[in-house]
């Protein structure tokens, strides 16, 4: 590693208290070595940390809010900033904050909806100018996922801050492993300046397979894989997922006080479509509909709080997409859909498969109820068949295993925060 300040790992507690003290008296720890197949990742820590007890009285602070934790690895350095709407520092956005310590800021990457966060989703965004700050910005969401040789070639380290919402199919993680092979194919270090996973108290959903492999589903993990944006980037890494199973030479900054069960409430909406909590903690399961032909509330007040069809036999609800930021063209403009009100907050529950079971059960269109996307979104070709056969939710769950418990057991191995507060 050819940075000069103090690294150390999780699992090494006299490490940290050691390392911790030099911290204090102002000294710094010697460089590591370069990472091997032993040691794929690097964690950046603060102070041990105290019992949870104590934890609960002090703030969260996500990675990038501990500026001065990372700062010193920024200095006098080309970096480039993979960034949306997302990487804020107080009410400050990590760009501006950078720039404003004196980081020599090159370059930023956005994903999917821009740097702005404000694209229609799978709409391909293209290569821009920050009108702010000059800065050039590339898409990773347009002819390139993937940044190439030319376009990091001038840049010394890379810097990924961006929320995520804990589920396979979101894209912003798919960004984050392209990028990670793109440092490790180029000996670029990485930097992920980690955020809590607003569904990162529990895994759920069947794990994907191989065969069904895609920009919104990367990884054979679950749909809901409850593992921050840093511990995924150290799962990525420890089982050499990259192309060539090459190793990033990683960083994480984790989160300050912070556990799995800590309730966060994002700042800022993660994309146009996921608004607020309840949007987020419903995604999980009303995503799959992406896959069928019922509308998710796209070009609503509500997205992600709703579903319907024209096609649904129950007449009880319903409501008419409209062009919306965000959603200009969405599925079923200017009709009529019937189907679920989900608004309520005691609505919102955990994955489950219970909605989609029953819009399949109450379609008159069932022979055109699923579409190719779905497989992509399930991870399984399994899942379209179980329900057409008309299986219970109790009977699909169990074929998700031994995969799920395999994944649990893999998941414990990468966890950089406690399970309970």
């Amino acid at each position: 590693m050819n940075f000069d300040f103090c690294l150390m790992t999780m699992t090494q507690p006299m490490l940290l208290l050691f390392t911790s003290i030099l911290l204090a008296l102002g000294n710094c720890a010697p460089k590591q070595a370069p990472h091997t197949a032993t040691q794929p990742v690097q964690v950046l820590e603060t102070p041990k940390p105290e019992p949870i007890a104590a934890q609960k009285a002090k703030p969260l602070q996500t990675g990038a809010e501990q500026v001065e934790l990372y700062l010193p690895q920024l200095k006098g350095k080309r970096v480039g900033l993979i960034v949306n709407q997302t990487s804020v520092v107080g009410q400050t956005h990590l760009v501006d904050t950078l720039l404003s310590r004196g980081v020599d800021v090159v370059t930023i990457f956005a994903p999917e909806h821009g740097f702005r966060g404000e694209a229609d989703a799978g709409a391909h965004v293209k290569d821009a100018k920050d009108i702010r700050t000059g800065l050039p910005i590339v898409s990773l969401y347009g002819k390139n996922k993937k940044p190439s040789a030319e376009q990091l070639k001038n840049l010394d380290v890379l810097v990924f801050d961006i929320q995520d919402v804990g589920v396979r199919f979101y894209t912003y993680i798919s960004t984050m492993h392209y990028v990670m092979e793109a440092a490790a194919e180029n000996k670029k270090p990485i930097l992920v300046l980690d955020r809590p996973n607003p569904n990162g108290h529990y895994v759920d959903g069947p794990v994907l397979e191989k065969a069904h492999q895609s920009f919104v589903g990367m990884h054979p993990i679950p749909i809901v894989h409850g593992l921050t944006v840093g511990e995924l980037a150290e799962m990525i890494n420890g089982e050499k997922w990259l192309e060539g199973q090459r190793q990033a030479d990683l960083t994480v900054v984790p989160v300050a006080n912070y556990t799995h069960n800590t309730a966060y409430i994002l700042p800022v909406k993660p994309s146009p479509n996921l608004p607020n909590a309840q949007a987020i903690t419903l995604y999980p399961s009303l995503c799959l509909f992406e896959g069928t032909n019922v509308s998710v509330g796209r070009g609503t007040p509500t997205p992600f709080q709703v579903i319907g069809s024209p096609y649904y036999t129950d007449k009880g609800y319903s409501f008419t997409p409209e062009s919306t930021p965000g959603a200009t063209n969405p599925p079923y403009k200017g009709q009529v859909c019937y189907g679920m009100n989900l608004t309520a907050p005691a609505k919102a529950q955990p994955f489950t498969l219970a909605y989609l079971l029953k819009m399949y059960k109450q379609s008159t269109e069932q022979d055109k109820f699923f579409n190719s996307f779905f497989e992509k979104l399930a991870g399984t070709a399994q899942l379209r068949e179980q329900i057409k056969a008309g299986k219970s939710e109790a009977e699909i769950r169990a074929s998700w295993e031994p995969a799920l418990s395999d994944y649990k057991n893999l998941r414990k191995q990468y966890l950089l925060y406690p399970e309970k507060n």
